[in-house]
């Protein structure tokens, strides 16, 4: 039995490195907003998971997050840097998974520059939060699966496909380097 990508009748498989692979990166992390932030990772371990907002993601495919210097998460990556970052933008496409190392700091005018009212909620004291850090994740390399074309054009050809056999899927994938 062949895979599904044996069965495409087009090329589904891009690898992207450097400046391609962050703007990739930079696409799939702004349709998904929230991630699920990965830490201890060891093989056959199970490894802390948590929800994390993206506060933004640089043209080299950094990605920086605000923390609370008394978290859990602050001190797992104290202790182990390696990071996971798994993101997914919709149901069908602008799925991301990253790996790299995190590293932490309490650059106040990153905090400026990151900081949204919202934020509050957690930093009850404003920007000025004694308790904020900086997470700043370099992405080493990480996997993506997206769509091509669009949502209407992916509909179109998986419909085409169902009615004449073919496998027609207008995904994408491929791995990241930066």
């Amino acid at each position: 039995m062949d895979s599904i990508n044996k069965n495409q009748q087009e090329d589904n498989i891009e690898n992207l490195h450097g400046q391609a692979a962050g703007q990739k990166i930079k696409e799939l992390t702004e349709k998904a907003d929230i991630c699920f932030f990965c830490t201890g990772i060891k093989t056959g371990m199970q490894f802390p998971t948590r929800p994390m907002a993206v506060q933004e993601v640089d043209d080299m495919g950094n990605i920086w997050f605000l923390s609370a210097d008394d978290s859990h998460k602050n001190a797992e990556i104290a202790a182990d840097n390696f990071v996971q970052l798994l993101f997914q933008g919709t149901s069908y496409s602008d799925f991301l998974t990253v790996y790299g190392k995190a590293t932490i700091s309490k650059d106040k005018q990153k905090i400026k520059q990151l900081w949204k009212p919202i934020l509050k909620t957690w930093f009850t004291e404003g920007e000025d939060d004694a308790r904020i850090t900086v997470i700043k994740v370099e992405t080493d390399d990480g996997y993506y699966w997206d769509l091509k074309h669009g949502m209407a054009v992916s509909l179109v050809k998986r419909v085409v496909g169902a009615i004449t056999g073919k496998t027609m899927d207008d995904s994408i994938e491929g791995t990241i380097n930066l």
